[in-house]
């Protein structure tokens, strides 16, 4: 067993931990891709155990599952990004901008300043609800230069719900499954693309991706949102 705490700063809806740093946390212990799913919004500031099960790993508070993980990739297909600075005009156009149902989430929240967010603010770039930002991951956020997996999760993360959640309405992020293919280094600029892939009923699929400038794909997420009944 392994305590984990998410960090206050480390939060998605106001009170708990943000979607994709959280699954991250938990996939670190299987390495490069896994297949993670939320079973409960994950406490923040509070000790958690990291324990191994037979096919993975599971994050409990307490007696309470808060989420698990088992080896995956993601299976989707991944469209080509655009130019750096197509992004960045793209970005300009961030729904979020005007309309955020959590303003101060760490991944995509407006509120949050410079160098305490991530501020991955994705705007539509093109055909079939194709989404693209500009990422340039800050220095805290890396190991000698090498930005730590679980930010790479947390920005996949949010694009991929403003890709595929329903208009007007609001959904929880249940699984989470991402592959980092190459490290990705702080202080270089990115571009996270995100789009759908399905929805059925409730649930809403979709694909987000980190490129490189000249184009290499780093890191791929295929991810299953959630509306809630009523």
């Amino acid at each position: 067993m392994t305590e984990v705490v998410i960090k206050g700063r480390f939060n998605g809806p106001p009170g708990s931990g943000h979607g994709g740093y959280s699954a991250g946390l938990v996939a670190a212990a299987l390495g490069p891709s896994a297949t993670v799913r939320l079973a409960a919004p994950p406490p923040l500031d509070a000790g958690m155990t990291l324990e191994d099960t037979e096919y993975g790993v599971r994050l409990m508070h307490g007696d309470a599952l808060v989420a698990e993980a088992r080896p995956g990739r993601p299976d989707v297909g991944v469209p080509a990004p655009p130019e750096v600075a197509a992004a960045e005009r793209a970005s300009e156009r961030y729904p979020g901008f005007d309309d955020h149902p959590f303003p101060t989430c760490f991944g995509c929240g407006p509120e949050r300043a410079e160098g305490d967010g991530l501020r991955v603010f994705p705007g539509p770039a093109g055909a079939d609800g194709l989404l693209a930002a500009p990422w340039t991951p800050g220095a805290d956020l890396a190991t000698d230069g090498v930005v730590d997996p679980v930010f790479v999760w947390a920005a996949l993360d949010c694009p991929s719900g403003f890709a595929c959640i329903p208009p007007g309405t609001l959904s929880v992020l249940a699984t989470m499954t991402a592959e980092l293919e190459a490290p990705v280094h702080a202080g270089e600029t990115y571009v996270i693309t995100a789009w759908p892939v399905s929805h059925d009923g409730r649930k809403h699929r979709a694909g987000a991706a980190i490129h490189d400038a000249s184009g290499t794909c780093l890191a791929v997420a295929d991810t299953l949102w959630i509306t809630p009944r009523g």
